[in-house]
């Protein structure tokens, strides 16, 4: 009778990292954050929010795409972002891109975008700062505040920029 082969596989140790990570609360490896950075500049923030360079092997830059939606629409500006990445990276040395589904971390906390709501909130004068934080002393719920700020902040800023606009 033929000896039966085990059916264990080995997993590879970053599969088991990734895993053991997730069960902990942590966030996943963000890989290099020089490459992340000019990833960032390259693509601007919109397409930064649902992507993440992985590495850069044999002069093919891998990255992780939070759809398929996403990587379709990505699969059009290939050429486009190959030349901003490799002008910002100062070499030529990624010749093709590689898009694969995955999960996107989120920003780490305290981490600080310049598009976000607070610079926004510094931007503004200290009595529309003073009026925007009395308005949303009495709102509890932290997630509709931010909201909130965002949207007044905004429009502060938009009538500001009419009042700009109309005084010329």
């Amino acid at each position: 009778m033929p000896r039966r082969r085990s059916q264990f596989k080995p997993s590879p140790l970053a599969e088991v990292l990734r895993k053991f990570m997730k069960r902990q609360g942590l966030p996943p490896a963000t890989g290099d954050p020089a490459l992340r950075r000019i990833w960032n500049e390259a693509v601007g923030d919109q397409i930064a929010a649902h992507t993440m360079p992985d590495s850069i092997r044999r002069g093919t830059l891998f990255v992780k795409v939070s759809s398929s939606v996403w990587m379709h629409q990505l699969q059009f500006l290939k050429k486009d972002i190959l030349q901003r990445f490799n002008g910002l990276y100062g070499k030529e040395t990624v010749r093709s891109l590689n898009f694969s589904i995955g999960e996107i971390p989120a920003p780490p906390p305290g981490h600080h975008d310049p598009a976000s709501p607070a610079a926004s909130l510094a931007a503004l004068n200290a009595r529309d700062q003073r009026l925007v934080q009395e308005s949303l002393a009495a709102v509890r719920d932290p997630e509709l505040q931010e909201i909130l700020r965002r949207v007044m902040t905004r429009e502060i800023s938009r009538r500001r920029l009419l009042e700009k606009r109309r005084d010329r």
